[in-house]
């Protein structure tokens, strides 16, 4: 009988400040009733205009205007920095590259860059044939790899410097 008492005491003073409070917790993103405060509890958040805009959240990336690849020319093992604006395309031998999104992750998560490419390849009296439509990623280049005998073309990065120029690859 002791042990009972001393175990329903026990739940009750373990309860109490539950018992005690108002309302429920808010939840993110919600806004308190203008003047509404919980019991002891600090005043409301300032109005969202007057807060300080937020991060990203994790796993957001950033769009950039320009995307630098990396070209391999697997006959003449020339290698060469290719820095090709969103919305532009660009020749490397019988390729156009074609850049439409490139994207990139902020600062404070793992880096990554990643672009939508759509490559062409354009044989001497034959018809343009596309050979690659998709998201290539600078981490994993394997993950979603361009096949074709004579090139090979990777993303090494996502960045806003447009003046990034054209130079061949250390």
């Amino acid at each position: 009988m002791i042990r009972f008492a001393l175990a329903l005491t026990g739940l009750l003073l373990l309860a109490e400040p539950v018992l005690a409070q108002d309302e429920m917790p808010k939840e993110a993103g919600q806004e308190a009733k203008p003047g509404a405060t919980a019991p002891g509890g600090p005043a409301p958040a300032a109005p969202a205009e007057e807060q300080e805009p937020s991060a990203p959240p994790p796993g957001t990336m950033v769009d950039q205007p320009v995307a630098i690849l990396q070209a391999l020319d697997k006959i003449t093992a020339r290698v060469r920095r290719l820095p090709i604006k969103v919305g532009q395309s660009a020749p490397f031998g019988t390729l156009t590259v074609e850049v439409n999104a490139c994207r990139k992750a902020p600062p404070e998560d793992p880096p990554e860059s990643a672009a939508f490419l759509k490559i062409t390849d354009t044989e001497p009296g034959e018809a343009p044939k596309v050979v690659f439509s998709g998201w290539m990623f600078a981490s994993s280049p394997a993950l979603s790899a361009m096949d074709h005998p004579v090139y090979d073309i990777s993303v090494v990065d996502c960045t806003s410097d447009a003046s990034a120029a054209e130079t061949p690859a250390q």
